[in-house]
């Protein structure tokens, strides 16, 4: 299986020369590292061969790895039903330079670049609505970057007051903070539970 699914790949990256820079297969899936210039060529490929017929979009996704100088792998699922085969397409890219948006051959890739783009801030070019589509329009950064602080930068609540949402800088109040120290999960053993004092050590 991983045999015959390498051998296609290295057809796919012969029928493509410079356009694959990558091949690997796992799960049973066949992976193919794609120079971001040539995505748009090598999709509408993998989509119109009549030995590939990847017409159906299943997922975009994006990994990050702040440490690399492109910190960002964008990830797309593809699936031929007429062949029973899953391809994956990942594309290095960074913040700075954008990635061709493949809406014009998959219109379903719309929401998910733009979701992409929402929590990673890759940019899509081409893309005819690349805003944001889970965060508020005024969020500030992208949460599924490495760096991004676990709690935020703002935190949002209704104010009774002035009858509206407002956003405020997040305060980690200690005095906010609970400590259960009767929990048997949690500070040490050497305290008793109640109740524990009416058993005998004896038995």
């Amino acid at each position: 299986m991983a045999n015959d699914l390498q051998q296609l790949g290295e057809a796919m990256a012969a029928a493509l020369p410079g356009a694959i820079t990558g091949i690997s297969t796992a799960y049973g899936e066949l992976t193919l590292t794609v120079e971001a210039a040539r995505l748009i060529e090598t999709a509408t490929y993998l989509h119109d061969d009549p030995a590939h017929l990847f017409v159906c979009f299943t997922d975009l996704t994006a990994v990050d790895y702040p440490a690399r100088e492109k910190r960002f792998d964008v990830v797309t699922h593809l699936l031929s039903p007429k062949h029973n085969r899953r391809i994956r397409l990942k594309v290095a890219a960074d913040e700075a330079v954008p990635v061709p948006s493949l809406t014009g051959l998959y219109p379903a890739a719309n929401w998910y670049e733009r979701e992409a783009y929402d929590l990673f801030g890759v940019v899509f070019s081409g893309h005819p609505d690349l805003r944001r589509i889970l965060t508020d329009y005024g969020f500030d950064g992208h949460p599924l970057r490495k760096d991004f602080p676990m709690t935020g930068y703002v935190e949002l609540r209704y104010d009774d007051q002035q009858k509206r949402v407002v956003y405020e800088p997040v305060q980690l109040t200690q005095e906010f903070r609970s400590f259960d120290f009767l929990s048997p999960w949690e500070g040490s053993g050497d305290y008793v539970l109640p109740g524990d004092e009416k058993a005998s050590k004896d038995h």
